[in-house]
C-alpha cells in the first residue's frame, strides 16, 4: 500500500469514540499518523465543526466534533494466520 506521503506501509487505524454511544468508529486510513492528527486538530478548530475522514477503500466518514469523546491513532494490526507452539 502506498501512503499519501509516498511511503509504503501498513494502514493506520483510527478509533473515534462518540459521546453517548457504546461503540467506537474504526477507520483504516492510508494517511500517516501525523496527517490524521492534523485533520483531527483542524476539525476541532474549524467553523463547520466536522471531522471528515476517508478510509483506505474510499469510504467517507463525517463526524461532528462536538460528539467526539476521544481519537486513538495507531498502527493497524496485521492479521496473522498460522499455528503457534505452546510449551
Amino acid at each position: 500500500m502506498i501512503r499519501s506521503d509516498g511511503s509504503g506501509g501498513p494502514p493506520v487505524k483510527v478509533k473515534i469514540g462518540i459521546a453517548e454511544t457504546p461503540r467506537e468508529l474504526v477507520v483504516s486510513s492510508d494517511r500517516t499518523p501525523d496527517e490524521v492528527a492534523q485533520l483531527v486538530s483542524g476539525a476541532m478548530k474549524s467553523d463547520d465543526g466536522l471531522l471528515d475522514l476517508t478510509d483506505d477503500e474510499g469510504r467517507r466518514y463525517v463526524v461532528p466534533v462536538a460528539r467526539i469523546s476521544y481519537v486513538e491513532i495507531g498502527p493497524s494490526e496485521e492479521r496473522r494466520v498460522g499455528f503457534g507452539l505452546s510449551g
